[in-house]
């Protein structure tokens, strides 16, 4: 049984402004979540990521590797739809709720490599000099400590995490930061990645939905809709409602594409 069981929304009387300018976000009153692993679709404009991300801080989510929910200066219209959201839990909240979209993961990296950067740097200033330090010392010790808190890193990102491609760094993260009876709220995480590297965050989820975790995920990838058992909500024509995968038009128009690619762009030539 999914831990997020349901979302209600609130429309504030005469509201004009974003969010509630989005069609379905205006005509939304009540959301179930039926299954594990629930995946919104639909359009680019459709309201997809506004409402991953006011359930995501309706939740109290942490957002992996990014601003804070409450503080991100791009979620204002989010933070209003949340303030309107009323949640519904069985049994107890996760422990674990966590925000992630591709983009964040890569300025986390970034910051954990300057990090790991400055710490090595500030061990070397208080082990560089004339004479070395006593084991005993101050200097020695602030050493050992600065030399610590790197290896703590390393131990978790590896030694340089801005080495890999971008692809490898967030199926990498993501797999440091699942853990059992979680809930998750993914933005379009296939963007980074390559059609298997896809299918290995299939592989991701069943493992971690087997330990219990719920997943609430945007995306655009007709392979990340075919993840067995999931429940696809169609954005479409400011209505959100439960589709078959043969049915969702993303996965109709690939298809045909890949069947037939001369029928598509003999126009473009």
């Amino acid at each position: 049984m999914p831990a997020l069981r349901a979302a209600r929304f609130e429309r504030p009387p005469g509201a004009q402004a974003f969010p509630w300018t989005v069609p379905v976000v205006r005509a939304l009153r009540r959301i179930e979540f039926e299954a594990p692993v629930t995946l919104f679709v639909g359009e680019n404009g459709a309201g997809k990521s506004t409402l991953l991300e006011a359930l995501a801080i309706a939740t109290r989510s942490v957002a992996l590797g990014s601003s804070d929910l409450a503080s991100d200066a791009t979620l204002a219209g989010s933070r209003e739809l949340a303030r309107r959201t009323t949640i519904s839990y069985e049994g107890k909240l996760p422990i674990t709720r966590l925000f992630v979209r591709a983009e964040d993961v890569f300025g986390f990296v970034k910051r954990v490599t300057e990090q790991m950067a400055d710490l090595h740097r500030m061990e070397r200033s208080y082990l560089d000099g004339d004479e070395p330090p006593e084991p005993d010392s101050g200097r020695a010790r602030a050493a050992g400590s600065m030399r610590g808190q790197r290896a703590a890193l390393e131990a978790r990102y590896g030694d340089a995490p801005d080495a890999r491609s971008h692809g490898e760094t967030f199926l990498e993260f993501l797999q440091q930061r699942i853990v059992p009876k979680g809930l998750y709220f993914f933005d379009e995480p296939e963007t980074p990645l390559s059609p298997t590297r896809v299918l290995a965050l299939i592989a991701l989820l069943r493992d971690a939905v087997a330990e219990g975790s719920q997943f609430v995920i945007a995306t655009h990838s007709p392979i990340l809709m075919a993840t067995p058992g999931a429940d696809i909500r169609l954005f479409e024509d400011g209505a959100l409602r439960s589709v078959p995968f043969d049915e969702v038009e993303h996965v109709r128009v690939t298809r045909d594409f890949l069947n037939a690619p001369e029928r598509y762009l003999r126009h473009l030539t």
